[in-house]
């Protein structure tokens, strides 16, 4: 049990799933994810952490193990089995070679893609969704449009309804994957920080 993840609201059993100790300190392999009063400090790195069953059904996408452990215990009554989750923190910075390697380690499952709730966000769901289905995905943004490039297509949109969904329907792209976004905040962090000073 961690203090302060208890004090946010996180329950003993989602921080035992995430391995949470006395030092919140999540390796990536050859960076650490770093949090505690006052910071929190996210690698930039080609690994990734991931935690979970290699056969579980769903996936669960993020920048951090942070936002991971804060979306699971906003929305703990959507996903009754954590054995059946696999929560990857990609980091600071997306690499081609992490989408090559989760496309190839779990193939045909549900895909949940949970990135901050602004522009960089939206854009960051589309180039994993992207990479994940083996598309490149390049994204320009010129004041008000968007405009997004595959090697068959090219969609230009405003930035305002710019989303995982309208890139999926734009280029006709199936399954679906889910891009859920806290409501009441930036980050799935920020809600669960503002809801345990209340």
């Amino acid at each position: 049990m961690n203090n302060l993840l208890t004090k946010l609201g996180i329950p003993l059993e989602i921080q035992a799933f995430f391995g949470a100790t006395d030092e919140l300190s999540f390796s990536y392999g050859d960076q650490y994810e770093r949090y505690g009063p006052g910071y929190h400090i996210v690698p930039s790195t080609q690994n990734l952490w991931v935690a979970g069953l290699p056969n579980a059904t769903h996936l669960i996408i993020t920048y951090s193990v942070m936002e991971a452990m804060a979306f699971i215990t906003l929305n703990r009554h959507r996903f009754p089995r954590l054995d059946q989750i696999v929560f990857i923190a990609i980091g600071n910075r997306l690499y081609v070679e992490q989408l090559d390697w989760i496309r190839q380690n779990y193939p045909g499952r549900k895909i949940s893609l949970i990135f901050d709730n602004d522009i960089v966000g939206h854009i960051t769901s589309v180039k994993v969704a992207g990479g994940i289905r083996n598309i490149a995905v390049h994204v320009f943004l010129s004041g008000a449009q968007i405009r997004i490039a595959t090697n068959k297509k090219q969609v230009t949109m405003d930035a305002g309804i710019f989303s995982l969904y309208a890139f999926e329907e734009a280029f006709a792209l199936r399954p679906r994957f889910r891009s859920p976004k806290p409501r009441q905040a930036f980050t799935f962090l920020d809600q669960l920080r503002n809801s345990a000073i209340k």
